[in-house]
């Protein structure tokens, strides 16, 4: 059969059609063992509080549990992993006020949770090490909403994400980040301090210039959108305008599709000044009034420095601004015990 006997798009939906029913098996699949250990979880809980004594009889029936189920279902019911699923039942159940009754095959289950497990097992087992369950449920929505790998969820944990929003935000503003997620409505929403860029393998004491750091996050760009966040498209490094026969760029231009505003970042090394915020706002300017289209929300600026005065910023930008920010980076993974004190501070 020569290629002009198949029409060319056939064989690529059908394809397309393949893959996503197998990514669709897998995801059921995984949802099923999520499922299925919870209720493991339950049960071996329920057992242990039938008035038995708790510590002994506990380690006896896992052990025991464990030798009897590798045996028919072979591995992966070690006694640490159903002391695992005992412990995701416990961290999650707290947060189920009903349930319903199912069927896994014929055999009818009566407390299979009506909250949804939609990530998989190795995420849950990274979430339910988070002590705070709002800091956990935080995680939890994010990771399905922006379909983060282990490994992203991993590293937004050690960049202390939920810390670094939280401390922008009342306490009405972090019970909405445990309820809800990070939700973007306004350009201030956008904004964390500092932004945490360790995959440019730049170390902090290392001397660079403002052309290094532009090129790094260049390089490693499909990361620092993750790191910026929600709705962000890429629009074009160092991208000139001019008037006046003078010429000006912008070192990024991004365009967030969230709040349909184009969101420019100027790049500084070192401490910024009143003249860099003076900057910022022209181009800020230059963008709503020349590129901006009618139907496009007011333009963000952000200034990206090693460090800021509070002060200067707040003295130099009028007092309405809701549009130009600054806002510190570090080359290093944050303490995250030092974000939690400050939080506990407020």
């Amino acid at each position: 059969m020569t290629n002009d006997i198949m029409p060319n798009n056939l064989y690529s939906n059908i394809a397309e059609l393949l893959q996503t029913a197998r990514q669709t098996i897998v995801r059921a699949v995984n949802q099923t063992m999520v499922y299925t250990y919870f209720e493991i979880g339950r049960m071996i809980v329920e057992d242990e509080q039938q008035g038995k004594e708790r510590a002994e009889y506990g380690k006896r029936v896992l052990k025991e549990l464990s030798k009897r189920l590798t045996a028919e279902f072979g591995k992966g019911f070690s006694v640490e992993n159903l002391d695992r699923m005992r412990f995701f039942y416990q961290a999650y159940s707290k947060s189920i006020s009903s349930t319903v009754l199912t069927k896994f095959g014929d055999k009818a289950v009566s407390t299979t949770p009506l909250r949804k497990f939609t990530l998989s097992w190795s995420h849950y087992l990274k979430l339910m090490r988070i002590e705070n369950p709002d800091e956990r449920n935080f995680y939890e929505i994010e990771c399905a909403a922006n379909n983060w790998s282990l490994k992203e969820l991993k590293r937004q944990c050690d960049s202390a994400l939920y810390e670094r929003l939280s401390l922008s935000r009342d306490k009405e503003g972090i019970k909405q980040l445990a309820q809800q997620g990070q939700v973007i409505e306004k350009p201030i929403d956008l904004l964390k301090d500092p932004y945490v860029l360790e995959f440019l393998d730049l170390p902090e004491q290392q001397r660079y210039s403002e052309s290094d750091f532009e090129q790094a996050l260049i390089d490693k760009l499909e990361h620092f959108l993750l790191e910026l966040g929600k709705g962000f498209t890429f629009v074009g490094r160092q991208v000139r305008f001019t008037f006046d026969e003078k010429h000006f760029k912008v070192d990024l231009v991004f365009f967030n599709r969230l709040l349909r505003c184009f969101v420019l970042i100027d790049l500084k090394i070192g401490e910024i000044t009143h003249q860099d915020i003076g900057q910022i706002q022209m181009y800020v300017n230059y963008y709503d009034r020349f590129v901006r289209l009618t139907d496009e929300n007011k333009t963000v600026g952000i200034i990206l420095c090693k460090d800021k005065s509070d002060t200067l910023v707040e003295i130099t930008l009028p007092q309405d601004n809701d549009s130009i920010f600054a806002s510190r980076y570090q080359t290093v993974l944050p303490d995250k015990q030092a974000f939690i004190n400050l939080l506990n501070q407020g």
